[in-house]
């Protein structure tokens, strides 16, 4: 707003006492102040009101004046109610340093300016930047001139003092305002992108507002509100639905984009914010998802370079034929890098109750945020992997500019543990009690000849993890060499009935009389049937180990000195 409108309001009770050719300055905030030197808590822009009770002698008036002109004030405002009339000494002061001098008269509260010009300067910026985002909107709906969501999130920072970031589903930053882009630690994404995933999933309509507190995460109306002394940060949770995936309150099922769509979370509680705010908020997501879909569309290609070589690898084309499509694929996945000398195959399944969904885009759009770097931010990085899906399944084919080899040292490359170290707690929110995700890694391959053993290869993986328990787990080609490979190809009913003869009968004893001799049979197992070792892991007597081990072989009718009844025991546990 300009100081001229205050001059306007007649409740305001403003006079001017100097200043005025200087009335057309904006003003951008407020700050009530009787401080002589209150320079660390000015921005510029502000209209200042003071009680004078800075002021001892005329003395004091000239630095406090060219502190403020020095900041950049828009102008200052002085009460009567102090001293009655405003001292000539800060009339001069201010008309030497060319600041715009008020006198407030003493029946107006400092309150009441304040109200007033918050209330103004807040609409103001909401207006003017409601323009800027129509005006960004058309620019990124004609071509990238716009400069992508950062722009606008840049202006939400500087003129609404919101600070804000567009997180993918697994909590990785895609953008932010300013540095804040990448000061928003790892860990608080992931739990922000898991709560929206939780809301979204018991079908509460956005915004989500979350309160995240030390110890843990609480929604806003489940718990204690900020500014209730808690000390915890509120964050507005706003989907961010694309043109592809439907609007909001379409009839399609949420499981179908729950794990795939973005999240515009801003720092402030949207709970009170009027109409007009929350309107601009939503403009803003509808920005961004315009930059999505621009996203997806970039990424047809790279979908298709990776569906024609996994044809040619599942069809069993000639070497030749995949080495020249991975001649044509590698410059798109790689750029500037030439030829990959390395590849791995990711396999993933995303899997709902009832199976009337196809997991098969869902776990794409996965895959594709999963492969990149925990620790990069924004959407580039994942404009090199290259992913195809077909019923329930996606595949990915990952080039790896370089690998050491077994004769160097380790090998590198991707590791499924490490793949869904910082995402398990997010998207196992967004699987809820009803969906499962299974991943699947090969080792890396040097060739085309390879490719095909790979694909196969993480396929078995992925099945080792979905024997496993979890909403979201994965395995990796390491444990394809053990009998964990054979364990997911067991029937169910041959498990139980495998389990049950061994291990019921330890079961009943152990609920009967607490003897404990589950948790002794498995450390047994685990210290190789070593008697000293294993009574110290459990801090037994040796003689008190013994006695249980006895009552096993009793049990069972088995005995634990022979390597046949050991390896029964041990596979017994691992299927249970």
């Amino acid at each position: 707003m300009r100081l001229r409108a205050l001059l306007d309001t007649d409740a305001l009770g403003l006079r001017l006492l100097g200043g005025e050719d200087e009335l057309d300055r904006t003003v951008r905030g407020v700050m009530t102040t009787d401080l002589r030197d209150p320079s660390r808590y000015l921005a510029g822009g502000e209209l200042v009101l003071t009680g004078l009770a800075w002021r001892r002698d005329a003395a004091d008036t000239e630095p406090f004046v060219r502190i403020l002109a020095s900041a950049g004030v828009a102008a200052l405002a002085a009460g009567e109610a102090e001293l009655g009339d405003i001292p000539d000494d800060i009339v001069e002061a201010c008309a030497r340093h060319r600041l715009p001098l008020f006198a407030v008269n003493e029946s107006v509260a400092f309150a009441t300016i304040t109200e007033h010009v918050v209330r103004q300067v807040s609409g103001e910026r909401a207006g003017d930047l409601a323009a800027v985002v129509d005006r960004h909107r058309r620019l990124m709906t004609s071509g990238p001139a716009g400069g992508g969501p950062d722009v606008v999130l840049d202006l939400l920072g500087t003129d609404l003092d919101l600070r804000a970031w567009v997180l993918s589903p697994a909590g990785r930053v895609i953008a932010g305002s300013g540095a804040a882009g990448t000061a928003l630690p790892g860990p608080l994404c992931a739990r922000l992108a898991g709560e929206h995933l939780a809301a979204t999933r018991t079908g509460r309509r956005g915004p989500h507002r979350v309160t995240i507190e030390e110890g843990g995460a609480q929604r806003l109306g489940e718990g204690r509100r900020p500014g209730d002394g808690s000390g915890g940060s509120t964050y507005s949770l706003f989907p961010i639905r694309t043109s592809s995936r439907g609007v909001a309150g379409a009839s399609r099922d949420v499981r179908e984009t729950v794990l795939s769509d973005w999240v515009l979370a801003v720092e402030a509680d949207a709970g009170d914010w009027p109409e007009e705010r929350l309107d601009l908020l939503q403009g803003v997501t509808q920005l961004i998802a315009v930059e999505r879909d621009r996203r997806d569309a970039a990424r047809t290609v790279r979908r298709r370079l990776a569906q024609e070589v996994l044809e040619l690898v599942q069809t069993g084309a000639a070497p030749a034929e995949i080495a020249a499509r991975l001649r044509v694929a590698a410059p798109v996945l790689l750029p500037g890098l030439g030829a990959a000398p390395h590849w791995q195959v990711v396999v993933a399944r995303v899997e709902w109750e009832g199976g009337e969904i196809e997991g098969g885009p869902v776990a794409q759009s996965l895959l594709e945020e999963i492969l990149v770097d925990p620790l990069s931010s924004g959407p580039e990085p994942s404009d090199r992997i290259a992913v195809a899906h077909t019923g329930d399944e996606a595949i990915a084919l990952v080039p790896l500019p370089a690998v050491t080899t077994e004769h160097d040292g380790p090998e590198t490359g991707l590791l499924a543990d490490s793949l869904l170290e910082s995402v398990r707690d997010p998207l196992s929110a967004g699987l809820a009690d009803d969906g499962r995700l299974t991943l699947g890694v090969s080792a890396s391959v040097h060739s085309a000849e390879g490719l095909r053993g790979a694909l196969e290869e993480a396929r078995h993986a992925r099945r080792v993890a979905a024997a496993r328990p979890g909403r979201v787990c994965a395995a990796g080609h390491q444990e394809l060499a053990s009998h964990v490979l054979l364990l997911p190809f067991v029937p169910d009913d041959v498990r139980r009935a495998f389990t049950a003869r061994l291990l019921d009968p330890l079961r009943e004893y152990d609920q009967r009389h607490r003897a404990e001799l589950i948790p002794t049979l498995e450390a047994f197992l685990d210290c190789d049937g070593s008697w000293t070792r294993c009574a110290a892991r459990l801090h037994l007597h040796v003689n008190t180990l013994r006695y249980r081990v006895g009552r096993i072989e009793q049990l069972t009718s088995r005995d634990l000195s022979r390597l046949e009844d050991k390896l029964d025991f041990f596979l017994a546990l691992r299927m249970s």
